[in-house]
């Protein structure tokens, strides 16, 4: 019998106690079907404050409706009836899908509780989001227009559409549900949550990033966050939707062309990777491209790709494989290109290195402000190494280094954008300079609530045109706002 095919179906058979609640490996219910509608409190339903978002969470319902009881009994005869061992061989998940839709089915034509086709289907799909998908949050996950789901505990979920937040109806069970669906997602690619390791970084197979943090860290219960992976975000579609304008566009994808150092910098949620994504499809599909990241989100176009990932410490503390060690091992893979998914620690001297000694066209994400807080944050980083590196030495590294600094951000009303284009020029004096060529000026906010401004050239002619233009890209004239 397949363990690890029984251990997604029907979890884990040592769950963290959580608040000493006693878990049945079968009690993975799921609930009735909804519609997820924006979540609308009624008067007098939150007590304890005026906006009731401090007020203390319900205690965990066990009382179950006859159709719970029903998904919970056909999802304990699956477990026996089901050749675990054959499915285990199966290596395509739609077809393990049909497997177990065909059981479920047929094990609801022998129950005897009255249900209505549509009922009946619905059940059927809950039963299979219940073991091989997100159980209750799986719709939300296939809806096309969700960015992001958190999951602040068992009945209070959030996601984003269109850059707003909005509460929605969908829930779990109790906290043991929800532990459930996070074990299964973290078990998939080999990190583990439980008491001694209560954090976690993981990802779904399309690329989408998941953070889960359970108790005793998390006060109130499991805590489930999953960034949705924006694989539809094509650079045509950037320039579509107003994040920059198809002079932006052309400039970046000539900097990428003729291998160009570039850092996308900005803060959480800000579209960095996706951003980073985009410029990697001007990246010629002739050369070698290795991928460096903590959870494995880049989904590159490209034949010849390689990805690496960072693996955590095992229970005795040992095994972990650093983001610094895989750069220093990438270097020896014969790379065209490296990525790096975002640096945030010692390894970015390493890349840093890298891009000054044969590896041009890097490219990498940073968590800042604006483009001179990123030079800053890649200094405090450096220093992560314990190097004893002069200031000027370090400074004269990263203007060597970087070309580009692309900075975005997300507005007020949701909508995310690229602020501005910088070029890294040299060291003067105490700091690394830079040169805006383009930006976005904001003037206010329309009434509608949305930010208004407009995308502007500095007229400013970046210092490595000559680079693009011995690599054989022609940029038009006046393109960067200078007299013609």
């Amino acid at each position: 019998m397949s363990n690890i095919l029984r251990q997604r179906i029907a979890g884990r058979a040592h769950i963290p106690d959580l608040r000493q609640v006693v878990v049945d490996v079968t009690d993975t219910d799921v609930p009735e079907p909804v519609t997820h509608p924006v979540y609308e409190p009624t008067a007098g339903a939150m007590t304890d404050s005026a906006s009731g978002m401090f007020s203390a969470r319900r205690a965990d319902d066990d009382t179950l409706t006859p159709v719970e009881e029903l998904k919970r009994a056909v999802h304990a005869k699956l477990i026996e009836r089901l050749d675990l061992e054959a499915l285990e061989r199966v290596k395509d998940e739609r077809q393990i899908a049909a497997q177990i839709r065909k059981a479920v089915a047929e094990l609801l034509r022998n129950e005897r509780t009255p249900l209505s086709q549509a009922e009946r289907e619905g059940l059927v799909d809950q039963v299979v989001y219940e073991v091989i998908g997100l159980g209750p949050i799986e719709p939300l996950f296939r809806d096309s227009t969700v960015a992001d789901i958190l999951v602040n505990g068992p009945r209070d979920i959030y996601v984003e559409r269109a850059g707003k937040l909005q509460r929605v109806m969908t829930s779990f069970r109790n906290d043991a549900h929800l532990l459930s669906v996070i074990d299964r997602i973290v078990s998939r690619v080999g990190r583990r949550i439980d008491e001694s390791s209560p954090m976690v970084d993981a990802r779904l197979p399309d690329g989408s990033r998941v953070n889960a943090i359970i108790p005793p860290l998390a006060i109130d219960g499991p805590i489930l966050s999953i960034r949705r992976f924006g694989s539809g975000l094509t650079p045509q579609r950037l320039v579509e939707v107003g994040a920059m304008t198809e002079d932006m566009l052309t400039f970046l994808s000539a900097c990428v062309r003729a291998r160009l150092n570039i850092v996308v910098s900005g803060g959480t949620g800000s579209g960095k990777t996706t951003l980073l994504n985009a410029l990697s499809s001007f990246i010629p599909g002739t050369e070698r491209i290795v991928t460096i990241e903590d959870a494995a989100e880049l989904r590159l176009q490209q034949a010849h790709v390689l990805r690496l990932e960072t693996r955590p410490p095992n229970a005795e503390g040992r095994g972990e494989v650093t983001m610094r060690e895989l750069v220093k091992n990438a270097l020896r893979m014969r790379p065209d290109r490296i990525l790096v998914g975002e640096v945030r620690g010692a390894e970015a001297l390493d890349m840093l290195q890298a891009m000054n000694t044969g590896h041009e066209g890097s490219l990498t994400t940073v968590h800042a402000n604006t483009a001179r807080d990123a030079l800053t944050r890649l200094e405090t980083m450096i220093l992560f190494t314990g190097i004893d590196l002069p200031d000027r030495a370090m400074r004269e590294q990263i203007a060597s280094a970087i070309d580009i600094i692309v900075q975005v951000s997300r507005l007020a009303d949701g909508t995310r954008r690229v602020m501005s284009i910088s070029e890294v020029t040299t060291v003067d004096g105490d700091s690394v300079q830079t040169r805006e060529l383009f930006r976005f000026s904001r003037q206010g906010i329309t009434a509608e609530g949305q930010v208004a401004g407009v995308f502007e050239t500095t007229g400013k002619v970046p210092f490595f045109v000559d680079r693009i233009t011995v690599a054989g890209i022609t940029l038009r004239p006046g393109l960067f706002g200078e007299p013609t």
